[in-house]
């Protein structure tokens, strides 16, 4: 039986690119630097931020970036531009763990970029049992070593979890951990030929799909 199912954040449970890529250029604007293009801010994806922004704006002062970054992200938060988790995908939670799964979270944002998900108030409370990022992890995707954590600390077996994502590294590394993975292409960001087919246990159109795709994992 599928005991966890295991949930990135960025467009999987919550669509996320087009409004950080807003987010980010606001960030660029107010250092006094042009904004990125769309296309630079596509094909760098999935990266982690600091990792990717010298690609999305060469030359730009790291340091200051990381400073200012977290205000501004605040206020995508609190206006409601960011990490809005759309009903029907709070649902799909709700019935994970009414089916006696749990559900975790596995990104690779940093801790503070994800602490707002974890508060007491959130409407994650109650349904996420956990949640691992750069503050709690050694390795980060595409790494399989990601998962040695969640592993470890909650005792399972990689047979027992199932990864849900939406990129190739998502993919990547969970297939190197040995644990099944649903690629959700619902962001229209990337499509299944993007991935490595040897480790994609299933694809779906959209979040909720995944029901049906765990359930069946069952009866393998």
């Amino acid at each position: 039986m599928i005991r966890a199912v295991v949930v990135d954040v960025d467009d999987t449970l919550c669509l996320t690119e087009a409004a950080s890529f807003d987010l980010e250029n606001d960030v660029l604007t107010a250092m006094g630097r042009p904004p990125m293009s769309r296309e630079v801010h596509l094909a760098t994806w999935g990266e982690t931020l600091l990792d990717a922004m010298p690609r999305r704006s060469p030359g730009v002062d790291l340091d200051r970036f990381a400073a200012l970054f977290p205000e501004w992200n605040q206020r995508y938060i609190a206006d409601g531009r960011l990490d809005v988790i759309p009903p029907e995908n709070l649902a799909t939670l709700d019935r994970l763990v009414l089916d006696g799964r749990a559900v975790m979270l596995l990104t690779s944002r940093t801790e503070p970029e994800v602490r707002h998900l974890l508060e007491p108030d959130h409407v994650l409370a109650g349904r996420v049992t956990g949640a691992y990022h750069q503050g709690n992890m050694r390795f980060r995707k595409p790494d399989p070593r990601a998962f040695d954590e969640l592993l470890a600390e909650t005792g399972l077996t990689p047979d027992q979890c199932v990864y849900v994502g939406d990129s190739p590294g998502d993919a990547l590394a969970a297939g190197g951990a040995g644990i099944r993975f649903i690629a959700c292409l619902q962001s229209g960001v990337r499509r299944l030929t993007d991935f490595d087919p040897r480790h994609v246990t299933a694809a779906v159109d959209t979040f909720p799909e995944i029901l049906a795709v765990v359930d069946s994992f069952d009866h393998d």
